[in-house]
């Protein structure tokens, strides 16, 4: 019964981030669909090309959210039905993959930057909170979410090693979880990591112009 337990909530996990919010928040907000502009990224940051930064800051959480939450309802509300460290680390892996490739949108989606630190909030808030800032302040001071996400990642597991507190209440499952989705947010982000290294990965607000209007097919490779 345990292990029909960890399945259906692993499945469910995966449901929900299936949800593409930002083409939901997109269309909600009337903006255009943003798999169709910019990057094609189905992301907060494709959505601020938009040229609304509530949409992307909406879909910012939400994506968050969905990350968070079914690792939290595992971590609280778990252990009565044998849901414990291991499903927790599953679910908030499901969700991520949910985010990558969802099933409700064709299975494309997006990177996945936002529902990872979501996991990783739920899973220790401290680690989260630190992964976080990271993300912040390289954006801040490079103007490139790319590279903030990039090195977030990176530095999730040098947080767990040189953190004592932290690594105290990491568990394995949850720790091989995390290292598999910064692999996955990696490959993901190939080619961005490939402009950066050829110094021509475009800088947020760098680009003034109305992504949305820009027609399906002759977006801005660059994005």
């Amino acid at each position: 019964m345990d292990t029909l337990y960890t399945v259906l909530a692993t499945v469910a996990a995966y449901l929900i981030g299936s949800l593409s919010f930002a083409v939901i928040v997109s269309r909600v907000m009337g903006l255009k669909d943003p798999r169709s502009y910019g990057s094609k990224n189905p992301g907060a940051t494709n959505v601020l090309r938009s040229g609304s930064k509530a949409a992307a800051v909406v879909t910012l959480l939400l994506d968050a959210f969905k990350g968070w939450l079914p690792v939290v309802l595992v971590k609280w509300f778990g252990g009565p039905y044998g849901m414990e460290d291991g499903t927790m680390a599953l679910v908030g892996f499901a969700a991520f993959i949910g985010h990558l490739w969802p099933v409700f949108f064709g299975f494309k989606g997006g990177k996945g930057v936002a529902t990872a630190i979501g996991v990783v909030i739920g899973v220790e808030p401290l680690l989260g909170l630190a992964t976080a800032a990271t993300w912040c302040i390289v954006v801040w001071f490079f103007r490139m979410s790319s590279l903030a996400s990039l090195v977030s990642a990176a530095f999730v597991p040098v947080y767990y090693v040189f953190g004592d507190r932290l690594a105290w209440y990491m568990s394995k499952p949850a720790m091989l979880g995390l290292f598999a989705m910064a692999v996955l947010l990696a490959v993901r982000h190939h080619a961005n990591i490939d402009r950066l290294i050829k110094g021509t990965e475009p800088r947020l607000g760098g680009d003034k112009a109305d992504a949305g209007n820009v027609p399906a097919g002759k977006s801005r490779t660059t994005k």
